[in-house]
């Protein structure tokens, strides 16, 4: 498990990372136990024409972008955080009501 590192859950964004090189994003639509211990079944919706839902069996370090194998591939989930809004928040009249303003028409 990589400390400090946040772990990817539902409705989550991830840069599918196989070979190391990126290659092809998904959302993580669901996750489940597993019928064995300590290990999930993660579906991810695959962000491409045409969408795709894949499952995978997968452990917590996995989510949080350890590198793991399959079929001998090295493959990694990398998180991909929301888009932070650096605009401020709309600003409304005191008494929370906006502002009409008539559209004039030409001609």
């Amino acid at each position: 498990m990589l400390l400090g590192v946040r772990m990817a859950t539902i409705n989550d964004l991830v840069l599918v990372h196989i070979e190391n090189k990126p290659t092809f994003f998904a959302r993580i639509n669901d996750i489940h136990p597993d019928v064995k211990k300590n290990w999930y079944q993660v579906e991810l919706l695959v962000l491409g024409v045409p969408l795709q839902s894949i499952v995978w069996i997968l452990e917590e370090g996995h989510l949080q972008g350890e590198e793991f194998t399959m079929g001998g591939t090295p493959v990694r989930l990398e998180y991909i955080p929301p888009k932070v809004s650096s605009s401020p928040p709309p600003v409304t009249a005191a008494d929370g009501k906006g502002k009409i303003i008539p559209l004039k028409r030409k001609g």
